[in-house]
């Protein structure tokens, strides 16, 4: 095993054991704000790389609309401050390209995400908030549906499955708060 492997794995032992101090609850408000910062620096950090998969999408609930090959890379910007996740896909068989940035606020404590692609967010700017969660963190946003109609949710969970593999799940949120299945992003680490 190579030494940055080697330091790779043990920075991802790190984050998963930090990570797992928060509540999967979402109320980050017991773990001291130096634990949140430094777990979120080390679980950004076990994210970087680059990865492939599939990602699934329902534009019903229980009803899958589409299964695609997906790949995705995951690196520092600013310096290491904040975090770009980039990836392209097709979606019934239209190419697909979109990028989040990804942040955590030392403020507030809450991970911050912004979010735009060519075919869910191809008109606005998505920006969510939330906690850490067990080996992640989720984060909710609000997109509109057309004028005059209530904004729907949209939850994302990040979760570091271990160092070879992420699943980024997201929810649509009706505007009563009933959550269902969007898309299910299955990633693995490429070496």
């Amino acid at each position: 095993m190579t030494t940055g492997r080697h330091a790779a794995r043990i920075c991802l032992g790190v984050a998963l054991l930090a990570v797992s101090v928060a509540p999967a609850t979402g109320k980050d408000e017991a773990v001291p704000e130096k634990v949140q910062q430094a777990t979120a620096k080390e679980l950004f950090k076990a994210m970087e790389g680059a990865w492939e998969g599939t990602c699934r999408t329902w534009f019903e609930p229980g009803k899958l609309a589409d299964e695609s090959k997906i790949n995705g890379r995951i690196r520092p910007i600013l310096g290491g401050l904040f975090h770009r996740h980039e990836y392209e896909s097709t979606i019934q068989g239209k190419p697909r390209h979109g990028e989040e940035t990804l942040a955590f606020n030392t403020v507030t404590n809450r991970f911050q995400t912004s979010w735009i692609d060519d075919f869910h967010m191809n008109y606005a700017l998505m920006s969510s908030e939330g906690s850490a969660s067990s080996r992640g963190f989720t984060v909710l946003g609000k997109y509109d549906v057309g004028t005059g109609l209530p904004q729907w949710g949209w939850k994302t969970v990040y979760v570091l499955v271990d160092s070879d593999h992420l699943t980024i799940s997201a929810y649509n949120v009706s505007p009563e708060g009933q959550p269902y299945l969007a898309v299910e992003t299955k990633y693995r680490r490429i070496k």
